[in-house]
């Protein structure tokens, strides 16, 4: 980045540009798209956070803010890049604390110095001076399925219902909170970081700040974690020394859960370089748990006493911190997965003995990822039973259990005095026990 950028903040707004760009034309996590351009932009970490707020933004308003653009276009342009810089202009203007006129002035030079662009500076002026002008009009005439593409609207008006689905609509236009899972001592930590103990255990910030700056982090006392996905591990109810296998563990959350109740895990993934992230976790936190680059398909190992499988999905669970999913997946990525997390289970069937627990989950608000999943492990494997979760086990949140016995979360749920450090990830979780023969 050259300084002439640097000083007109160029860099990041062209940065969140090219990563809302690319994030769609690739179908890729918008996480992976971010940490391979911001590498050749070479920013600060304000900037790049910077660059990575405006993309956010974009992804989690890009129904509302696609709406108001054609709503003032004659004609929409055809190129989709300009499209896009429109966009994360918008975004800018209607949901982000910037100057208008920084936010104009920059997208028209980013259009000038493109050289497909470069004639349209004019017109993105007029345009997003327009937006600007009608800021309050375009807020309140924002509709939460608007942001919502419509393959998973019709899903979940089918699954839950419309009154319910429109509001896991509405907590996906929120920022998700930061959550933490602690070693031990969650009511002294609590007051340490100034937090809130939620009745599941989990310790939700109350001020967005930098993790790595808080009370404990140097000496690995906690790490973050969402207080639905720190659910499944608990569930497991790992004893000390039982030999527990953590399939698909990255980014290892949970294996520093199982670690941490004194079990002996075997941490699986089939990326290497995300099991070495969680190995740089573990070392933080003092926690030793053995780890193995395999796919988890393919695991040789003597049979364990308690399994955990968090199994590839397809996320919509966590569109409120990962807006990008809801516009990156498809129905036929689900049928997809599906069908690889039924192997998966087969797999960790084979892999428990007799009497030993396994407990699945996904943080997909899809059925097929869950309950059905669910019914369906239990038909192919009567060898298996259900253990059913009670509302004590997780702290009394009874609306998350469903009448089979499994764990259901929604968005929408986890509801506090201030609204914005309300909702928590969707997840499904069930837990089975083989039974002795």
């Amino acid at each position: 980045m050259s300084q002439s950028d640097e000083q007109s903040g160029l860099g990041p707004r062209r940065l969140a540009w090219m990563a809302v760009t690319e994030t769609l034309k690739r179908r890729v996590p918008l996480d992976d798209v971010m940490e391979e351009l911001a590498r050749a932009e070479n920013l600060s970490s304000r900037d790049e956070a910077l660059a990575r707020a405006i993309a956010i933004v974009t992804f989690r308003r890009l129904g509302t803010l696609g709406h108001a653009l054609r709503e003032r276009l004659n004609k929409p342009p055809k190129d989709e890049r300009l499209m896009h810089l429109l966009a994360t202009g918008a975004a800018q203007i209607l949901y982000l604390d910037v100057p208008d006129h920084a936010v104009v002035d920059s997208a028209v030079q980013l259009a000038q110095n493109d050289p497909k662009l470069h004639h349209a500076g004019g017109f993105i002026n007029a345009v997003l001076r327009r937006v600007a002008r009608e800021r309050d009009v375009i807020l309140a005439e924002s509709d939460p399925w608007l942001d919502t593409p419509t393959w998973l609207e019709e899903r979940w008006i089918a699954q839950y219902g419309e009154a319910l689905a429109q509001t896991i609509a509405e907590a996906h236009r929120s920022m998700a909170s930061v959550d933490l899972t602690v070693k031990s001592d969650p009511e002294s930590w609590t007051e340490r970081l100034g937090g809130v103990l939620l009745p599941t255990g989990s310790i939700r910030l109350k001020e967005r700040t930098a993790i790595r700056e808080l009370p404990g982090f140097e000496d690995g006392e906690w790490w973050v974690q969402d207080a639905a996905a720190a659910l499944p591990a608990r569930l497991l109810q790992a004893k000390p020394g039982e030999r527990i296998a953590d399939l698909c563990a990255a980014p290892g959350g949970k294996t520093a859960q199982l670690a941490a109740a004194g079990a002996e895990v075997l941490a699986v993934d089939r990326s290497a370089k995300r099991l070495q992230r969680l190995d740089e976790n573990l070392a933080r936190l003092n926690l030793k748990a053995e780890t193995r680059a395999i796919d988890a398909e393919k695991l040789d190992a003597e049979p364990f006493d308690a399994i955990l499988l968090d199994a590839p999905c397809s996320a919509t669970g966590t569109i409120r911190r990962h807006p990008d999913v809801a516009w990156t997946k498809s129905d036929e990525d689900i049928r997809k997965l599906a069908g690889l997390q039924s192997r998966l289970l087969d797999k960790a069937a084979n892999l428990l003995k007799p009497g030993g627990r396994l407990v699945y989950c996904t943080c997909s608000l899809e059925a097929e990822e869950g309950e059905r999943q669910a019914e369906s492990f239990l038909a192919r494997h009567p060898e298996f039973t259900r253990l059913p979760i009670t509302p004590d086990e997780i702290g009394g949140f009874a609306e998350c259990i469903t009448p089979q016995g499994d764990v259901r979360t929604l968005p929408s749920q986890m509801a506090l005095a201030d609204h914005d450090r309300s909702g928590l990830d969707g997840f499904f979780v069930a837990r089975f026990v083989h039974s002795p023969s």
